[in-house]
């Protein structure tokens, strides 16, 4: 039965974005206006209140992710974190090797990032996935040379929330005297971590997908055994102790801080609350509809992360006809066509189901009547969108579709 106690429109697209957190609003509110000082202005108080709130908030983020505060390098975002980590390493390491090792489902700021390097004479190795999104660590020291100066292996894949065996890739890239760096984005404040349990040597983080604001981010870069060297990606006036120019975001950093805190107050809770709605939804789900399949790890994987393929439905169809709720398909807009996701095509998943994934992310919003209400409007939909589909039609029928012969137009 429908719950009648929601309001539209529901949000369950916390993979994309989160809202800022009112108690992350009400730190930073104070900085756009009252505390308006450039942290890097030393010879005033106006300056002085700026750059004691740019540390206060760089203890808070470190101390979530276990590390000394002098590591935490500010950025605009996660973006800019993955290019300073990849090729400020691969600038800075040149001499040793021209490799890199990174798997087939990174964010495209790190794929993006590596297929630059390869243009400029650099060697990347694009690991493969199992089906459940995993990287093999046994892949990954295979994968290792002489001239190997990083692994890039993300945390958490923000499609389909499968987490990655970091612990034991720490350990291999220790080993072998290689730097290792994580895309943490999708993790951050939704599970807890430690840089050396990971035994991480730069790791990449936003605020906006922790419940802080948008346009900014950090870069852990690890001090000692090893003391990681970057050439920085931005030329200016040497802030950031020279890693990273630019006058800094004071109410962006101070947010991301109180996001961290915030987020480390509710590790003890929220994770297990997240997972309970989860399992709430995909229980739902897997009664009420057939053909359906779970995409990413069935266990390790984000507390929040949902991600269906519904067999003879399109998702874009799916999309739109959940109206007032916000969720996201397994397909990309590319300039005049949709393709399939990149992820879901890596761990097997053949065209048309990837076309037909829908990926539900849970966050701190979210209720038990908003997972019923979304249940039942997606079974309703998914049914009414079978109803239209001959393949669908077909399938029950027991016809293969693997061996229908279409008179397509003009053949």
């Amino acid at each position: 039965m429908k719950p009648t106690t929601v309001t539209l429109p529901i949000y369950m697209d916390h993979h994309s974005t989160t809202p800022v957190a009112p108690e992350v609003f009400e730190a930073m509110r104070p900085y756009f206006s009252e505390h308006f000082g450039n942290a890097a202005s030393r010879n005033h108080q106006f300056g002085w209140a700026a750059e004691e709130a740019v540390e206060q908030a760089r203890v808070q983020v470190a101390h979530l992710l276990g590390c000394k505060p002098a590591e935490i390098v500010w950025t605009s975002g996660a973006t800019e974190s993955d290019n300073l980590a990849i090729k400020g390493v691969a600038a800075a390491y040149r001499e040793k090797g021209r490799h890199l090792i990174t798997s087939q489902i990174e964010h495209h700021a790190v794929l993006d990032s590596c297929r630059r390097l390869e243009r400029e004479g650099y060697r990347i190795s694009y690991l493969p996935v199992d089906r459940s999104g995993r990287v093999d660590p046994a892949d990954v020291e295979r994968a290792i040379t002489k001239e190997t100066i990083l692994i890039s292996i993300m945390a958490a894949n923000n499609e389909i929330g499968t987490l990655q065996p970091l612990a034991e890739i720490g350990r291999i890239a220790k080993r072998h005297g290689v730097l290792f760096h994580t895309d943490a984005v999708q993790y951050v404040g939704k599970l807890p971590l430690s840089v050396d349990d990971w035994q991480a040597d730069l790791l990449s983080a936003s605020a906006h997908k922790c419940y802080g604001p948008k346009g900014v981010g950090a870069l852990y870069v690890r001090m000692s055994k090893p003391r990681v060297r970057l050439v920085p990606q931005m030329d200016g006036g040497g802030h950031e102790k020279g890693r990273r120019s630019g006058t800094l975001n004071v109410p962006g950093c101070v947010g991301f801080g109180a996001a961290c805190a915030l987020a480390e107050r509710e590790l003890s809770t929220e994770p297990a609350r997240l997972t309970a709605l989860r399992e709430r939804l995909r229980g739902a789900l897997w009664t009420q509809l057939e053909a359906i399949h779970l995409n990413g790890h069935p266990t390790e994987r984000l507390p929040g992360n949902l991600n269906v393929s519904f067999e003879f439905v399109e998702g874009e169809s799916l999309l739109m006809a959940l109206k007032g709720i916000a969720v996201s398909s397994g397909s990309a807009c590319t300039s005049a066509t949709l393709e399939p996701s990149y992820v879901l095509q890596a761990i097997g998943l053949r065209d048309e189901l990837a076309h037909s994934s829908i990926r539900f992310g849970l966050g701190r919003g979210n209720t038990a009547d908003e997972v019923d209400f979304v249940a039942a409007e997606v079974i309703e939909n998914v049914r009414r969108l079978r109803a239209l589909s001959p393949r669908y039609e077909m399938a029950l029928e027991g016809i293969d579709m693997k061996t229908v012969q279409w008179n397509l137009p003009g053949s």
